[in-house]
């Protein structure tokens, strides 16, 4: 067995012992569901839909009052960017001291490209409310070839919850981890 080959395995055997672990602590979002960035993203996406802005609209409607665009779901957790080092950190908007992904890096696979996001909305959020976020790793796959090059698929679901700890969302996130096959890659 090469070396390439058992780093591999040991990577891929260090990565499905987290399978089913948090990542990490709960993200608590730094700001609790508000109008200002609600307005924001139905700006910028260009979604007129009334119950995310017009507050007599909303009223009116089966939900009571102004809620947010469901997909906004993720933004509520994300952490406020910090951008100096940010090249240093090869783009992360954030420092970390961990990353779960470091096995399959140090066994070659060190690119990475996303496949899929699924989003599972329980219910809409409400101005006010502060949604806590946790990561566990759901699955990875056996290593497979891609014309990109050899990879491993790692899939991860985010649950959302409010401050009285229901859930409100989920997200499954997939990516491909692989090591780049520059030859086939230039072709």
């Amino acid at each position: 067995m090469s070396d390439d080959t058992a780093q591999a395995k040991t990577a891929l055997a260090t990565m499905r012992a987290l399978v089913g672990r948090p990542i990490g602590s709960p993200s608590v979002a730094p700001d609790a569901v508000n109008q200002p960035m609600i307005r924001h993203w139905a700006a910028a996406l260009e979604d007129e839909n009334p119950v995310y802005t017009d507050p007599a609209f909303a009223a009116r409607s089966r939900f009571g009052g102004i809620v947010a665009p469901p997909l906004m779901l993720q933004t509520w957790t994300m952490p406020t960017p910090k951008i100096t080092g940010i090249a240093a950190r090869g783009g992360s908007p954030t420092e970390s001291t961990s990353n779960p992904l470091t096995p399959l890096d140090d066994a070659g696979f060190i690119a990475t490209l996303a496949t899929n996001s699924e989003f599972e909305i329980v219910r809409y959020l409400r101005i006010g409310e502060v949604v806590t976020s946790t990561m566990v790793i759901e699955s990875i796959s056996e290593e497979k070839k891609t014309r990109l090059g050899p990879g491993h698929f790692v899939t991860w679901v985010t649950t959302f919850r409010d401050e009285r700890g229901d859930v409100v969302g989920r997200q499954t996130f997939r990516i491909l981890k692989f090591k780049p096959d520059l030859e086939a890659l230039l072709k």
